[in-house]
């Protein structure tokens, strides 16, 4: 019991990036977490967290300890629920928030099956990139791609998407095909405005070393489909996300460059508000999510 309460602070602790929001989150004293992740450290021999005075960083161990702690604190709190729902069935509306291009090629498909699976639920799915506020706007669930560095939100991975620099090849036939980072200057650049990087693009070298190029896009937008049109129109380089032009790339209307300089791999999470007494409905839909991208459909050879 005492292991599963240190476990629970630590994990707290990280997912609040402090103390003081980790104790708020299990209702517990500062000193009692502080205590819980000191005692689990002693435990294991080995240290976690760096702490300085302005912030709180894990170490290697403890993201390893970290990831695998969430997966089984989630997995206790699912089997919690399935006792305590019993045969419950789930009823209601659920409101969901999703990315546009995503929601639309890869979720849409989803809500037919789900709808069908639980006919006393309704579904209302917003589709936008904007950042929506779960709490404030009375959302149930949300998709988001991104590396939730600083969320405080619950959340479960359902698949990761791997960014790929790519144009098409009328454009490569007038300007050239760039085999290096470097080579990227002088190019016509096409900039997602949400990218989490920014106009800064990065790459892991065939080394394994960070590679960073300053962008200077001709075309900038905030949406993935006008980037993904300008590339087909042979308007320059583009930096997008896998589950949009895989299949551009294995049918030819795209090509992949420098395939050696991985781009950023980005984690595809159900996020939720709170991972005590989640909703029967909730529950149902993040699991249906989990199955449902157990083997994306971009990821196809």
């Amino acid at each position: 019991m005492a292991s599963i309460l240190e476990m629970r602070s630590f994990v707290a602790v990280v997912e609040a990036g402090s103390f003081v929001g980790g104790a708020a989150a299990v209702g517990l004293s500062k000193q009692a977490v502080s205590s819980h992740v000191a005692e689990l450290e002693r435990r294991l021999g080995v240290r976690l967290l760096h702490r300085t005075t302005r912030r709180l960083s894990l170490t290697e161990g403890g993201q390893v300890f970290f990831a695998r702690a969430r997966e089984l604190l989630d997995e206790m709190d699912r089997l919690e629920a399935d006792v305590s729902s019993g045969s419950a069935e789930p009823a209601g509306l659920l409101r969901i928030n999703a990315p546009l291009t995503f929601g639309i090629l890869h979720l849409a498909p989803l809500w037919g099956r789900f709808a069908k699976l639980h006919p006393k639920l309704s579904l209302q799915v917003d589709l936008s990139d904007r950042l929506v506020d779960l709490i404030e706007e009375g959302y149930d669930l949300a998709v988001r791609i991104s590396d939730l560095a600083s969320s405080t939100l619950i959340r479960r991975k359902l698949a990761v998407t791997r960014l790929l620099l790519c144009a098409s090849p009328g454009y490569l036939k007038a300007a050239g095909r760039p085999t290096t980072p470097a080579d990227l200057k002088g190019h016509a650049m096409i900039s997602y405005a949400y990218l989490m990087t920014g106009e800064e693009w990065s790459f892991t070298s065939p080394r394994g070393g960070a590679v960073r190029v300053r962008t200077d896009a001709r075309l900038h937008t905030n949406n993935g489909d006008t980037c993904r049109a300008a590339a087909l129109d042979d308007q320059g380089v583009v930096m997008l996300p896998d589950f949009l032009v895989a299949g551009d790339i294995r049918q030819g209307r795209l090509v992949e460059l420098m395939p050696a300089y991985k781009g950023p791999e980005i984690g595809i999470y159900a996020v939720y508000p709170s991972r005590q007494y989640l909703p029967v409905k909730t529950r149902y839909l993040v699991d249906y999510l989990a199955s449902a991208f157990a083997s994306p459909a971009w990821q196809d050879p």
